[in-house]
């Protein structure tokens, strides 16, 4: 009789998994490891450590291959199918995470690979909890053909799902090109490195349609989607700076749609400051920097400015008061005297939308003297651009809170949160100007019969400048109207401002029951 094969114990069986798991973990061996470190690089599971709490992470998927047996694909070595991915914990708050591992065929995408992000993508809205794609790949694996370009619309269509359920954060760490590039744009914000690259198309290509000759830095560098293109929101000298950028982001978030944000570190700072008394110079015509009011305001002066490179009129960024997550949207007097303007608006209403979509109360700050005039800007639509504005902050049901610094002028005065587009508190600081338009302007048309008629009529236009200002130009008529409820002293901006969220922190508003909006194009 025939004898029965030993089979091995269990021990030896574990120690089996054991020796693929530490196999598998190398991705494409050590040489390939060590030149992405050569790079000035983090490899994919270096990333992964960097960004979560300390034996956080449990990785899912690591055994999993690709079923492709055309061109050599049946004997191809790629472990995890060049990208890992698990859950881990951030600051001791959950998250699901993807890593693509450039050293196991590049990176590729193919479909096992796609599966894998897809599925983390699910199951982080599932659970509730923040995704983090870090990108680092050469594109759809040409190998399996259709198929990869099927994952990749997989993981559109999940992005799309996730939308405005759980935070969504995209880190260009590598090349992220063709198609692979519209997974971030679908995120809701992107931290790019200076080594990475992110195009449709490359400059090879370009160059052979068009004649274009461009670089890879001037065509898909961080520098040139975050000043020309707008596309990233975040800059960073390598990965481990746009690591800390990612979880200091995601510690002013909420898990998800259906909870507030955290209450982290309150400052219960709150006496008058009248160092603010200085930053805002009282003529309308003298430029500063908002952000230095910001930070006079704002728990202990800390600001994460996002998009801090694109459209510099408009300034907008995550800070708390009180410990609260705000979102800040301000006009830059530095910058083009802080007019409104196609990108301006396009910048700002994103960013509301996104404060809304996550119950991320709105502090705005205006000083505006209006939208910008000139044909490049009405041939690019800023009509249809600046009504995102308006749309937006209509839409929007979280808490609400204008302080008007100095100039708010016409439908930019509207567009940026006025009472009338439901803001639930209005302060207005004396240096407060509210009108159709300017002074200058406005007696120019008003009066214009009247000055040309003067004996002297530079001094009758002065004079009646002066008339209108004081007349019109003023907060006391605006809070006369209701529409401003309180003139306040700068100095009590914080104090004013922390009062009222604590007061609207409950805010339930009740809109018309619809799928949803058609906003602006």
């Amino acid at each position: 009789m025939a004898k029965k094969p030993q089979l091995p114990s269990m021990a030896e069986q574990v120690e089996t998994v054991h020796q693929r798991r530490l196999a598998d973990r190398l991705g494409g061996g050590e040489d390939r490891l060590q030149k992405q470190r050569d790079k000035g690089k983090m490899t994919a599971r270096e990333r992964i450590d960097a960004l979560l709490d300390e034996n956080s992470f449990q990785e899912i998927g690591l055994f999993r291959r690709n079923r492709t047996v055309t061109f050599g694909m049946d004997t191809a070595n790629m472990p995890a199918d060049g990208v890992v991915t698990g859950t881990g914990a951030v600051f001791g708050r959950p998250v699901h995470v993807a890593s693509q591992d450039f050293t196991v065929v590049g990176g590729s995408a193919g479909e096992t690979h796609s599966k894998k992000v897809v599925e983390m993508m699910e199951s982080a809205l599932k659970c509730g909890t923040p995704f983090v794609f870090i990108n680092d790949s050469g594109g759809a694996r040409v190998q399996e053909g259709i198929d990869s370009l099927s994952g990749y619309g997989q993981v559109f269509y999940s992005n799309v799902k996730l939308s405005g359920a759980v935070p969504q954060i995209s880190i260009i760490s590598g090349p992220c090109a063709g198609g692979a590039a519209y997974s971030p744009a679908l995120t809701d914000f992107i931290i790019q490195t200076r080594k990475a690259h992110m195009f449709i198309t490359g400059p090879n290509v370009i160059q052979q349609v068009t004649g274009e000759k461009v670089s890879q830095d001037d065509l898909g560098g961080a520098d040139a989607h975050m000043g020309v293109s707008g596309v990233n929101h975040f800059v960073a000298d390598d990965d481990a700076q746009a690591i800390l950028i990612a979880q200091k982001l995601l510690s002013f978030l909420p898990l998800n749609n259906t909870e507030d944000p955290p209450v982290v570190d309150p400052d219960p700072y709150v006496e008058p400051d009248d160092s603010l008394l200085d930053i805002v110079p009282v003529e309308g015509t003298r430029g500063y920097d908002v952000r230095e009011v910001i930070a006079k305001i704002v728990d202990h002066g800390d600001f994460l400015e996002v998009q801090a490179g694109y459209a510099k009129n408009i300034v907008v960024g995550f800070a708390r008061i009180n410990g609260r997550s705000i979102g800040v949207i301000a006009n830059q007097p530095n910058v083009m005297a802080g007019v409104l303007d196609i990108n301006a608006s396009d910048k700002s209403s994103k960013f509301i939308r996104f404060c809304n979509a996550f119950n991320i109360p709105l502090v705005t700050l205006v000083d505006v003297p209006g939208f910008l005039p000139g044909v490049a800007q009405e041939h690019g639509g800023i009509i249809r651009h600046g009504a995102k504005m308006l749309y937006a902050y209509s839409a929007a049901t979280v808490p609400k809170i204008t302080v008007v610094l100095r100039k708010a002028y016409g439908g930019a005065y509207l567009a940026m949160c006025s009472k009338d587009l439901g803001a639930d508190q209005v302060f207005a600081w004396p240096t407060a100007e509210i009108a159709v338009m300017g002074a200058e302007g406005a007696a120019s048309v008003v009066f214009k019969r009247e000055i040309d008629a003067a004996e002297d009529p530079a001094a009758r236009r002065a004079e009646l400048v002066e008339e209108y200002r004081t007349t019109f130009s003023t907060p006391f008529v605006a809070a006369s109207r209701g529409l401003v409820d309180d003139i306040i002293n700068p100095a009590d901006t914080r104090r004013k401002v922390a009062m009222a969220l604590e007061i609207l922190i409950n805010k339930r508003e009740l809109r018309p029951a619809k799928k949803h909006g058609l906003g602006p194009a």
